[in-house]
Parts: C-alpha cells; sequence; structure tokens
C-alpha cells in the first residue's frame, strides 16, 4: 500500500503532463483536394420520367472458399428504378390532327435506369471477411443491383409508365385545344 502511494504522486503527475502536452502540441491535420473537371460531352436527352419506384432489398451475400471459411456479408439496399418514354423518337408523322381530335403515337416506354441508393444503403454485417471485405461487399452490391433490375423488370412499371404518361400529356394536348386525345404506344 505505502509503494502504491509513493508511486500515486508520480503517475498523476506523467498523465497530467501527457494531457498537457498533447493539447498544447496537437497534430493538427487538413484535407485538400485539387479537382481538374473536365466536361466531355453534352447531350440532349429527351427523355420524360413518368414513374419511379422505390426499393428495399436484404442481402445475405456468401463467398465460400475450398481453404477459407466461409465469409458473408449481410446489406440492407436501397435502390430506385424509373420509368420513361423517350420523346426525341416521336417525329411530325406521328401525330395525326383531325379538327378537335389528335392521336399521338408514342414511343414504347423504357426503364431509364436502375441505380443502388448508396448512400441510404448499409452494410448491416460481415462474417469472416476479414482482409476480403471490401471485394465481398462491391460484390454483394453488384449482385444486388442485377437482382433488383430482374424483379424490374417483371415488374408492372412499364404499365405504370404508359398510364402516367396518359395523365400527364393529356392535359397538355387538351390545353392546345384538343377535346378528344389518344395516345397509341408503338
Amino acid at each position: 500500500m505505502k509503494l502504491f502511494f509513493r508511486l500515486l504522486p508520480w503517475l498523476i503527475l506523467i498523465v497530467a503532463g501527457y494531457l498537457f502536452i498533447s493539447k498544447k502540441f496537437s497534430i493538427n491535420t487538413s484535407v485538400e483536394s485539387k479537382h481538374q473537371l473536365l466536361v466531355e460531352k453534352i447531350e440532349a436527352i429527351g427523355k420524360l420520367e413518368l414513374v419511379r419506384y422505390q426499393i428495399s432489398d436484404v442481402l445475405e451475400h456468401k463467398n465460400k472458399t475450398d481453404f477459407l471459411p466461409e465469409a458473408s456479408v449481410l446489406l440492407i439496399v436501397k435502390a430506385e428504378a424509373v420509368g420513361c418514354i423517350d420523346l426525341t423518337k416521336i417525329t411530325r408523322e406521328d401525330i395525326d390532327i383531325d379538327a378537335d381530335t389528335a392521336v399521338v403515337n408514342l414511343p414504347q416506354p423504357e426503364i431509364c435506369y436502375v441505380k443502388i441508393d448508396h448512400k441510404n444503403s448499409r452494410v448491416y454485417d460481415t462474417k469472416m471477411a476479414f482482409f476480403r471485405e471490401a471485394d465481398l461487399v462491391d460484390e454483394a452490391y453488384k449482385a444486388a443491383e442485377r437482382q433488383v433490375t430482374a424483379e424490374v423488370k417483371k415488374s408492372s412499371i412499364l404499365t405504370q409508365t404508359k398510364d402516367n404518361a396518359t395523365t400527364v400529356l393529356k392535359p397538355i394536348i387538351e390545353g392546345l385545344g384538343y377535346k378528344n386525345v389518344r395516345f397509341i404506344f408503338d
């Protein structure tokens, strides 16, 4: 006990000295980034986005090898898919006007894009990944994107895109003075 009380003032002095020195001579770090942006291509886009799906996926991705334990990652993936119509494909011949009737041939709806929202997606858990964690997570995100794309293609997104095209475009054409408006999707 005597030894403890003899060493206690020295221990307090060492800790106080460390704290004083670390605060007084702390190392300030700063981050500096320099960018040289170059616009490589400017492209006119005439795609009218008409429906957006927001999708959540819970994915367990496993990587099995012969000599290492099975590694797995559990992701909560947020994604979005957008259905659109490419208005640049419409020509003058696609619009038929007769008195107060307008018939417009619209291109078939398409899936504009399917993308993973990395900002809102999360890695929930990893097991036995160790040094291969980054590759495993990357593989899992790619698998999630493929699966979400496949599910979106099977969904009713194209039908909803057609319905929304009629809902959005009909009042615009009626505003031009046509009482009967009809859309045909080629």
